[in-house]
């Protein structure tokens, strides 16, 4: 048995020996390697989500039709940074293989262009967003007892958009060089300001004017901002001059063709993922939405946990990413496979873990959100409980899509993940759902045994595509 186990996590196995181009770390040496870039990351991301969470009780304490307003609002605010989104995963592939290839001008170039993009698009969407936000929520699901503060955050939030995609730009370049403590500095001390002013805006303590829901989306949009600052700062601070990216106004900003077909040709491919993920996801909110305000809000309890569990995988997938990229750009695709087992098989343990807690501290765990002592909690708080059972299974399957999928963009492969994306989230997962709701009356359990089948299948793709070879040769 711990024979099995060793060489389960052993790196020598992890490629055929007709593949090997030159010496392989230890299997220590690997995951060490692939721990540095990781646990940043995932100190990051889980901390975001922990303070999203916060967020969340908070705004709880208003009502469980607070938590709903939030909830359908959320889905068009990650539609709108969906495009946004798609072109940082460009930015992380290229820089890592720019890096790999020892090119930290054009790691350069390619981060200038990508800013001078990013803000010529977020112009353009704030101004399609903010002149059809209330239409935007009532297609989302807002009930008449949420629609109008469903809209009031979504506008503010839209405000912020600026701060947000120039911050999620700086920060995926930061990752493709393997940096990965800066993104993790600037998403910590953000998230802290936000619960600070969520403290001081919701419920107008300190002085501060009561704003309730509003007053979460103003926390949520000075946090990106003092975020925006951080990463900023570690392109442009004097402290910044020693780190591999590092730009300044006097650089030279002008458009590169070559350095923006790039962007596009990898970004591209993943627009059309997180389009159809967006839209996806979106679709199946309304399904759900429709089920009722107390059982929208169950599920919101039960997406809360479903993203925080997220992120343990999508730190370990950010590592795989850079190091896949970075070893294809020195041309060694067996080292490119090594870092994406270590990567995968870390994810695995990890999944499992996650699945275990969450069924042991079901009950707890969606105390935070909704009183169990409450009687207006009581049909909600019963349907969370019923729901956590789905996250847990949710698990294994979902870390590990997450950190494979990760390894295949690292690659450059983003086309291959944008149609199994596309076919899984955007088709299988709203068609079953909506079968399950409506043909079957099979409820908020229904649509979430939808997700579950789509996550196995994407899995199941993502696993093969990286068990060839095809991403071995990809140019970007």
């Amino acid at each position: 048995m711990i024979s099995a186990v060793c060489r389960f996590f052993s790196s020598a196995h992890m490629v055929k020996p007709a593949d090997i181009r030159g010496p392989l770390p230890h299997t220590k040496e690997a995951y060490q390697n692939l721990l540095r870039i990781a646990i940043p990351s995932v100190i990051e991301m889980v901390f975001m989500s922990l303070i999203g969470s916060v967020d969340i009780v908070m705004v709880g304490q208003l009502g469980y039709d607070a938590i709903a307003a939030v909830g359908i609002a959320v889905q068009p605010c990650n539609i709108v940074l969906a495009v946004f989104y798609a072109m940082n995963v460009g930015v992380t592939a290229i820089v890592a293989r720019r890096k790999g290839q020892d090119l930290p001008a054009e790691a350069n170039r390619t981060l200038r262009n990508a800013l001078f993009i990013i803000v010529g698009l977020t112009a353009v969407v704030m101004t399609a967003t903010l002149a059809f936000s209330r239409q935007i929520m009532l297609i989302a699901g807002a009930q008449a007892d949420t629609v109008d503060r469903a809209n009031e955050y979504f506008r503010i939030m839209t405000f912020f958009l600026p701060a947000n995609t120039i911050t999620l730009c700086v920060n995926a370049a930061q990752r493709g060089v393997g940096n990965t403590r800066t993104p993790m500095v600037a998403g910590i001390a953000a998230n802290i300001v936000n619960v600070v002013f969520d403290y001081l805006f919701i419920y107008g303590n300190g002085g501060f004017p009561k704003l309730g829901v509003a007053g979460d989306a103003w926390a949520s949009g000075i946090g990106i901002c003092v975020g925006m600052c951080i990463s900023l700062y570690g392109l442009f601070g004097r402290k910044s001059s020693g780190s591999y990216l590092r730009i300044s106004f006097r650089d030279d900003w002008r458009p590169h063709r070559e350095t923006i077909r790039s962007i596009f040709k990898i970004g591209g491919n993943s627009v059309f993922e997180q389009a159809a993920q967006r839209v996806g996801l979106f679709v199946y909110a309304v399904v759900v939405a429709n089920l009722g305000t107390a059982v929208f809000a169950a599920h919101q309890v039960g997406i809360q946990f479903l993203n925080f569990s997220f992120n343990f995988g999508n730190g370990l997938a950010v590592a795989g990413t850079s190091l896949v990229g970075q070893m294809l750009g020195k041309e060694r695709p067996d080292l490119a496979v090594i870092y994406g087992k270590c990567s995968q098989r870390l994810a695995l343990l990890v999944g499992l873990g996650l699945a275990a807690c969450i069924v042991l501290f079901r009950y707890p765990l969606v105390g935070i959100f909704l009183s169990r002592g409450d009687p207006a909690n009581a049909l909600p708080f019963q349907i969370a409980v019923n729901i956590m059972l789905m996250v847990a299974l949710f698990q294994p399957p979902q870390t590990s899509a997450v950190v494979v999928s990760g390894c295949l963009r690292g690659a450059g492969d983003n086309l291959y993940v944008a149609v199994v994306m596309a076919i899984c989230v955007a088709v299988i997962r709203p068609a079953l759902s909506a079968m399950a709701v409506y043909a079957f009356g099979l409820g908020v359990m229904g649509a979430w045994s939808a997700s579950l089948i789509d996550m196995s299948v994407r899995l199941t793709l993502m696993y093969r595509r990286f068990s060839g070879d095809k991403w071995h040769d990809k140019k970007v």
